[in-house]
């Protein structure tokens, strides 16, 4: 038990370092939009939009692969609350306020990070069934899980176990929807 105390104080500080480094830079213009832009991204309507058209251009496996993204997303949604409520993990902008960015949190706490879960499922799912957009869902998904940091939403361990739990649930569904013969 003392290990893992020792641990989590040891990505607590150097969470806490890189959130105060974070929070009195004065980010370039162009980072500031680029950040903003992604995490408006993350906030749903850019998964819709790639449904919608998925489902309308996808070919003969878009079911298949919205339906597979979307279970991965709500599981994941469901994830998400359950630990934050658990964890209870204040937010960076709740601990020290950020020197430019005034984006609202969506909910109280922090740990994981719901935005780069989201993100990392749907990468994962979608870039199974359409490997050309493999580079494109990437660096979305990390654009959204660096901008939650940037922008004082989260801590980086947050953002980490984010991408972790994204992808063991967009791989998952992969497998379920592999399981039942849908795909």
């Amino acid at each position: 038990m003392a290990v893992a105390r020792n641990l989590w104080g040891y990505i607590d500080r150097r969470d806490h370092r890189l959130m105060r480094r974070l929070n009195r830079w004065r980010a370039p213009r162009w980072i500031r939009i680029w950040m903003l832009a992604a995490t408006r991204m993350g906030d749903g309507w850019i998964w819709y939009g790639l449904g919608l058209m998925l489902l309308a251009y996808g070919g003969p496996q878009r079911f298949s692969a919205v339906g597979a993204a979307g279970a991965a997303a709500v599981l994941g949604i469901f994830v998400f609350k359950a630990l934050k409520r658990l964890s209870q993990r204040p937010r960076p902008c709740q601990i020290e306020p950020h020197c430019w960015s005034k984006v609202l949190p969506p909910d109280q706490f922090s740990f994981p990070s719901g935005h780069t879960m989201t993100a990392s499922s749907i990468a994962i799912v979608v870039s199974y069934f359409y490997p050309a957009l493999e580079g494109v869902l990437f660096f979305l998904a990390l654009s959204i899980a660096v901008s939650r940091i940037v922008l004082g939403m989260h801590f980086l361990s947050d953002v980490l176990a984010g991408v972790v739990m994204g992808v063991a649930l967009g791989c998952a569904s992969i497998t379920a929807f592999a399981s039942f013969g849908l795909i």
